[in-house]
């Protein structure tokens, strides 16, 4: 049993809903991502995405793709993440989700990419432009390394082709909430809850929902009906936002806190 499936069976008998952080590697600097995933693990957060900074980020909203282009101008690279990942294993346990798009891990190698990850115990990838059906060639190599290929499902999905996907899935489901790119609209409870119950009716994996929930009301009113509640822009525009400040850590760690202790 791998870190992600402890950590949701943990939650279920605590009878808790996981929160998952998502921040974007290298903004503003490495040293601060791994700074401030220390901090995240400290408040309470069950899980962290790291983005990797790619220029065509065409899932994301505005801004995540701001931090993605920051993270490149900063000369962030794929091995660098996994190197820094290397060094927060020493003192973390937090499990870790490597979220990105397929070419920065086509370039590095499909067969190394799985090698290296494993090496420094990242325990999922959630590849946002490689579809279930074009994933043969990376999960050869992921699934023989024990990490876990996160599927994502949207409202437009289909209740046969979402359970195709589940089929397929380890770790969790990924439900985007909205039709659109990260961060740009607010996603409606009666909608998300529909959902929900016809995917929660062909899996017994995991269902986390994320895009556009931002604070801790909104997070308090979905939960019940999930596994898990993502954050992500909100959170990125957070670190932006706070860059500058002495107490940012603070900052983004107390934001985390208050959205867990509302679900």
């Amino acid at each position: 049993m791998g870190r992600i499936e402890r950590k949701f069976s943990y939650l279920r008998d605590k009878g808790e809903k996981a929160l998952i952080v998502y921040l974007t590697a290298g903004d503003p600097s490495l040293g601060y991502t791994r700074e401030i995933i220390l901090g995240l693990d400290a408040a309470g957060v069950d899980f962290v995405e790291i983005g990797v900074p790619f220029s065509d980020p065409t899932a994301d909203g505005p801004i995540i793709q701001a931090a993605s282009q920051r993270a490149l101008q900063n000369g962030v690279t794929l091995p660098d993440i996994l190197d820094m990942i290397e060094s927060l294993r020493k003192v973390s346990e937090i499990p870790i989700i490597l979220f990105g798009y397929y070419n920065p891990i086509f370039i590095y190698g499909n067969e190394k990419f799985a090698i290296r990850a494993k090496e420094v115990e990242v325990d999922g990838i959630l590849v946002v432009d490689l579809p279930p059906e074009e994933s043969v060639e990376l999960r050869r190599y992921t699934d023989r390394s024990g990490i876990d290929f996160i599927s994502l499902i949207a409202p437009t999905t289909s209740t046969e082709r979402a359970r195709r996907i589940s089929r397929q899935a380890t770790g969790f489901l990924y439900y985007i909430s909205i039709t659109g790119v990260t961060g740009t609209v607010r996603p409606r409870v009666v909608d998300i809850k529909r959902d929900v119950e016809r995917i929660g009716k062909i899996t017994t994996l995991p269902l986390v929902v994320g895009f556009g929930i931002s604070t801790p009301q909104q997070a308090g009113e979905i939960a019940p009906y999930v596994n898990g509640i993502v954050i992500g822009s909100a959170f990125v525009r957070l670190i932006e936002e706070n860059r500058d400040k002495v107490d940012m850590i603070h900052i983004s760690s107390d934001y985390a806190r208050k959205i867990k202790e509302s679900i």
